[in-house]
């Protein structure tokens, strides 16, 4: 016998013994952009003031608490 309802095909293939159908969701998050006259402009090449290789040197904030 023919079942043409999708429903029952894939619960047939893929579905559990009480009825449910496992299923896997991927969300995917976009975002558009356009540039505009009115953004800032990028700074000239070579105009920081501050090397990335600097960051390394910065302490971090102590702990308030004592284990």
């Amino acid at each position: 016998m023919l079942h043409p309802d999708p429903v029952w095909i894939v619960s047939e293939m893929y579905g559990n013994e009480d009825g449910s159908v496992p299923a896997t969701f991927e969300i995917l998050y976009m975002i558009g952009w356009k540039p505009h006259e009115s953004q800032a402009k990028p700074a000239k090449r070579g105009s920081a003031t501050v090397s990335f290789g600097d960051l390394s040197k910065i302490s971090r904030p102590s702990s308030t608490e004592e284990s």
